[in-house]
């Protein structure tokens, strides 16, 4: 397995990214329309960053750059967007950790505050939490829906630094075995 990763190109990493982006949207998307689970403002803003990293995958799945700047490139920027969303996901664990007293009161729903609200405003507050984004609605193995989405994105970080791997190898001259240097 190890020696078949050593010939992947900056499309093989980009289509796997890209694959693990869909599944976990389809996960979210089950738990929302087939279980009905509401998605809190948090929730959404995870998502977003699924389909930042899911878009990054899909330009460089499709450019499959052949100079490892390409490669730098689209890894940094998959690698920004899944960095956001484990950062979203640790805030949403931090919420759900308070203790009861401590949790944010109920604020407005997000499409309401996308109306009437700036877009710095609305991010500002959907960041420092609300009371529905502290409610536990579900567990599966101990672990919240948060937790699994961490668990999610830190599995999609290994295509943004297999990306940058492969330009770091390529960089350092190494010479993978049956495949030619590109650059």
């Amino acid at each position: 397995m190890i020696l078949a990763l050593d010939t992947w190109r900056v499309r093989h990493w980009s289509l796997a990214g890209l694959a693990f982006c869909g599944l976990m949207m389809a996960v979210a998307l089950f738990l929302e329309h087939g279980v009905g689970l509401e998605p809190c403002p948090l929730c959404i803003f995870q998502r977003m960053a699924v389909l930042a990293a899911a878009a990054v995958f899909l330009v460089a799945a499709i450019h499959d750059p052949r100079r490892r700047v390409g490669a730098v490139v689209y890894g940094l920027l998959s690698l920004g967007a899944v960095l956001g969303g484990i950062a979203l996901a640790g805030r949403h664990l931090w919420l759900q950790s308070l203790p009861p007293e401590r949790v944010p009161s109920c604020g407005p729903g997000l499409d309401y505050m996308m109306e009437i609200l700036p877009l710095q405003q609305v991010v500002s507050r959907v960041l420092s939490g609300s009371g529905e984004c502290a409610e536990i609605s579900f567990l599966w193995l101990g672990i919240s829906l948060p937790g699994w989405t961490l668990i999610g994105f830190l599995v999609l970080s290994l295509a943004p630094l297999g990306l940058l791997l492969l330009a770091c190898r390529r960089r350092v001259g190494y010479r993978w075995q049956g495949v030619p240097e590109r650059d």
